[in-house]
């Protein structure tokens, strides 16, 4: 009768156990590179809205009363998603200080809670 060949348990545990130990190794450096590419993605978002807003003001001579005014105006195409919620609501308008001044949206900020991989607030970006 001839002998069939295969593998041996003892094989088998030992090829699961090297894959095991090198997703273990790079899981966490996976995790690391998307919140680092999602704090990317909203510093980014961020610096456009506000350019957008300062251009708004810049031709209006006013700020925009909402971000929806930012959009009908053609600044921007949509509002972006706040990577860190990933959700589109959740930003925080900042209105601007002086009462003479036109408009309701002169900053823009995340409205994230957590911090950043450096330490700061999300909400302070």
């Amino acid at each position: 009768m001839p002998r069939v060949r295969g593998f041996t348990l003892i094989e088998l545990i030992v090829v699961m156990a090297i894959v095991a130990l090198l997703v273990s190794i790079a899981a966490p450096r996976y995790f690391a590179h998307i919140d680092r590419s999602k704090e990317a993605v909203l510093r980014q978002d961020l610096q456009i809205m506000r350019d957008a807003i300062d251009k708004y003001h810049g031709d209006k001579g006013q700020y925009p009363n909402s971000l929806d005014d930012l959009v009908t105006a053609r600044y921007i195409r949509a509002i972006p998603i706040d990577p860190i919620t990933e959700k589109n609501d959740t930003w925080v308008v900042i209105a601007p200080t002086d009462r003479e001044v036109k408009g309701d949206v002169y900053d823009i900020k995340s409205g994230a809670t957590g911090q950043g991989k450096d330490g700061t607030d999300y909400a302070s970006w």
